[in-house]
């Protein structure tokens, strides 16, 4: 994809996929002095800035200021349009690398019935073998606040039910009325 150049009150702006790269270039770079290095990493060291664009002229390349805050502003000769090309490249070579993982949610309330338990579980199984998490919440309505303990035990047999297919993360912690776990999937 050829990246996409704006010109904004005389800066280049280069937009690719979504994300910007703001780089003066050449001309545009308003600094009196800069520290100079070439494209293999080799330190110029600092110069006028009419010293370092003959230099990048010399090159065949392009002065481009990478870091303004540094005292003195570095810049690098480098091929801009294929540096803006490499920032892409790792943007989206960091984008597959993501693992982007959810939590999926099943309520159960504590006086569940046997049927309804193993729905829920056979979907959490679901959801596990698919690499999400999943929170189990037991919700807790008026008079049941008081059975407390049987909320916890539905959660623990739950988990147990689960067992082969993902682990406790977090032990059962109260939430206003209700209580819940957090179950991993198994790697």
């Amino acid at each position: 994809m050829c990246p996409l150049f704006l010109f904004h009150g005389g800066v280049i702006i280069s937009k690719v996929d979504g994300k910007n790269f703001d780089y003066l270039v050449n001309d545009q770079i308003r600094a009196k002095e800069v520290r100079v290095v070439t494209n293999d990493g080799k330190q110029l060291g600092i110069m006028s800035i009419s010293e370092a664009q003959a230099k990048a002229d010399e090159y065949g390349m392009d002065l481009v200021l990478l870091t303004p805050k540094a005292t003195p502003p570095v810049c690098k000769i480098i091929d801009y349009g294929k540096f803006i090309f490499e920032q892409n490249k790792k943007l989206k070579d960091a984008k597959k690398k993501q693992k982007v993982v959810s939590v999926k949610e099943i309520w159960l309330k504590p006086k569940i019935e046997e049927h309804d338990f193993n729905f829920k579980v056979k979907n959490a199984s679901k959801f596990l073998q698919d690499g999400d998490k999943v929170k189990v919440t037991v919700k807790f309505r008026g008079r049941e606040m008081n059975y407390m303990d049987s909320g916890k035990e539905v959660l623990m047999k739950f988990a147990e039910a689960l067992k082969e297919y993902g682990e406790i993360d977090k032990n059962p912690k109260m939430e206003g009325k209700s209580i819940g776990i957090i179950i991993n999937p198994k790697a």
